[in-house]
């Protein structure tokens, strides 16, 4: 047998296939958003307690909902712990089975949602032992007629008081947070609608925004649940600043948020904003 011969009889090998190329070591994982994002988390789930009182959860929140979860890209508030006030022993929360009326028996001071880091106080809503004055509420709508109409429609729907928070962020954005507290739910609901709101426009127009548009940004889907919400942006040009507002009807309560900014007030902290404090409230 020849060499050549020889060679042809070898068994052929096929090569062996390339070794598959090493996987790319795993992204570090961003430690301090991350621990931002377990901070918020905590924030929504946390309850308060006070004496013998007794408190009641937040509802965990979405973070596609516009909750205290908050990103700093994303334009939201670096708002603090948020938790519920404390009940007095014995009372239950404003929508639970045993409360007929939906009354909240939380003091509504306590309801009031804190203002975010940064943020200086308004000392105008601090009131008297923290009960704002009717007259210093009804001088935020621009008309004289409308703020004897609504001060007349407060007396006659059995009015309590007045809890009222307000803040100024660095970026220049004006806060303020109204809760009114009434005998019952039902007068309360009343006036929500058609007392203080239309589907397309309030009632009565605040100062700087006598001509708004329905904003259907701020709907209920991001509310919590029982608290039902309408919000208005002013319409285009602005004046001195834009303004944006909603009203809140939960139970025995209702709120009115107003944002306003030279500029622009910005969507997405007038969503977070309204979004919490239906927690607060719900």
């Amino acid at each position: 047998m020849t060499e050549q011969q020889h060679e042809e009889q070898q068994p052929v090998i096929p090569p062996m296939p390339d070794a598959p190329p090493p996987m790319p070591p795993a992204a570090p994982k961003d430690r301090r958003a991350l621990r931002a994002a377990l901070r918020w988390t905590a924030a929504v789930l946390v309850f308060a307690a006070a004496g013998t009182g007794t408190a009641y959860g937040i509802t965990q929140m979405k973070r596609s909902d516009v909750p205290g979860l908050s990103t700093v890209s994303d334009g939201r508030w670096d708002y603090p712990a948020i938790t519920r006030a404390p009940l007095p022993s014995g009372s239950p929360g404003p929508f639970a089975a045993d409360n007929k009326a939906s009354a909240h028996y939380a003091d509504q001071r306590a309801l009031l949602l804190p203002a975010p880091k940064g943020a200086k106080a308004d000392a105008a809503l601090r009131g008297t032992d923290g009960w704002l004055a009717t007259s210093t509420f009804l001088a935020q709508y621009a008309d004289a007629d409308d703020r004897k109409e609504l001060a007349q429609k407060l007396k006659d729907d059995g009015l309590r008081h007045i809890a009222a928070r307000g803040w100024t962020t660095p970026d220049g954005t004006h806060t303020r947070i109204y809760l009114l507290q009434f005998d019952t739910a039902a007068t309360a609901d009343d006036l929500f609608s058609p007392g203080l709101i239309s589907y397309d426009s309030p009632v009565y127009a605040l100062v700087g925004a006598e001509k708004t548009s329905y904003d259907d940004t701020v709907s209920d889907e991001i509310l919590a649940d029982n608290v039902k919400v309408s919000a208005y942006t002013e319409d285009k040009p602005y004046g001195a600043e834009e303004v944006r507002q909603a009203y809140l009807s939960a139970g025995d309560t209702l709120g009115l948020i107003v944002q306003s900014r030279k500029g622009g007030a910005k969507e997405v902290p007038f969503q977070q904003t309204v979004t919490l404090q239906s927690q607060l409230l719900g």
